[in-house]
């Protein structure tokens, strides 16, 4: 048992996001063995760098290079025209800029999901539900994620298509965030992006490069061009543009990536399995498991230097994201091994 269960029954102090080490340091300390983060659903085993060109540090980037890079984008997501791709600096900045876009309407976000959805759509002015899928149609605006964050459900293209069609009729629009299709590229709509629905995709997540900052909009033209113009000129830097570039051209990676990941997270099921945990979804980054008094064990493995993701939506949530190999696997078993509920 953890000597330490500071959240608050409500869940206050839970952490918003994955990834801050700083806070998780100012609430643990500094681990002597240094962080295992699987807070995140990053892919631990990240896309090369390889040689970066001097000149995407020295000069701003050409208009030759942004369209490679949104004709790379284009190809491997299977979008309709390489001119209905925006690239971001990050999907996050295209789900703050979105929202701006649109007149204040009634928005629905299908939930739980990533936070940040109904946070941005709130903060420019609409009015926001989160709710089940069944309900979903109710909104001018719906958002989904799919597949999603952090249970892994699925929802079906075909539907998606139809509820696009469904709201474009009536002026209004689906986002549909497809942060993690990469490792579920049959659930992905990007292709099929018309009128009343826009695509956005993460590069970061499952290239495992999210310092590079790097993301994506499927959108209709005319959506496209305001989001371009939100963006401003060099939204994405040179490194950037050079990396994704060459990593959304590497289908051979891609592949050999799909199979390790699926290989990690059976290991990962098999290890929360046999400490007590029901793994109750997810996606190869990441599994969402119940557990006995979850936020404590939070506390114990964060004072451990392990960081995992609890929720507020559930005392009963954790998300795990894959451990970086069979080294960082049993550190995570050497753990929950004394764990005690």
């Amino acid at each position: 048992m953890s000597s330490r269960d500071s959240s608050a029954p409500d869940g206050s102090g839970l952490p918003a996001h994955g990834g801050d080490i700083a806070a998780a340091e100012e609430r643990f300390g500094r681990p002597a063995d240094g962080w295992l983060d699987l807070s995140t659903a990053l892919n631990p085993f990240p896309y090369p760098l390889g040689e970066i060109p001097p000149e995407a540090w020295r000069r701003l980037p050409d208009r030759a290079e942004m369209t490679a890079l949104c004709e790379a984008a284009a190809s491997y997501y299977r979008a309709p025209d390489p001119a209905m791709l925006v690239a971001a600096p990050g999907t996050q900045a295209l789900i703050q800029i979105l929202p701006r876009l649109v007149e204040p309407c009634t928005v629905t976000v299908i939930g739980p999901t990533y936070g940040e959805h109904a946070r941005c759509w709130r903060a420019a002015g609409h009015r926001v539900t989160v709710c089940d899928a069944a309900q979903a149609a109710d909104g001018h605006v719906v958002v989904v994620v799919n597949p999603n964050n952090p249970d892994g459900r699925r929802l079906e293209p075909d539907g998606l298509v139809a509820l696009a069609e469904a709201l474009a009729r009536r002026g209004g629009l689906l986002v549909v965030d497809e942060a993690f299709a990469d490792v579920a590229p049959e659930v992905s709509v990007a292709g099929r992006v018309g009128p009343g629905m826009v695509v956005l995709r993460s590069f970061g997540k499952f290239f495992g490069l999210a310092g590079l900052r790097l993301g994506f909009a499927i959108a209709p033209p005319p959506l496209a061009l305001a989001l371009r113009d939100m963006m401003g000129p060099w939204a994405v830097a040179g490194p950037a543009i050079a990396i994704g570039t060459r990593a959304l051209a590497d289908r051979k990676w891609m592949a050999v990536t799909r199979n390790r990941l699926a290989r990690e997270a059976l290991a990962l099921d098999g290890l929360l399995g046999a400490a007590g945990m029901t793994v109750l979804g997810g996606t190869p980054l990441f599994r969402l498991v119940s557990a006995g008094r979850a936020w404590a064990l939070y506390e114990y493995l964060g004072e451990r230097g392990i960081l995992v993701r609890p929720f507020a939506v559930s005392p009963r949530w954790l998300r795990f994201g894959l451990p970086p190999g069979a080294e960082g696997r049993d550190r995570l078993k050497r753990a929950l091994d004394h764990w005690r509920e």
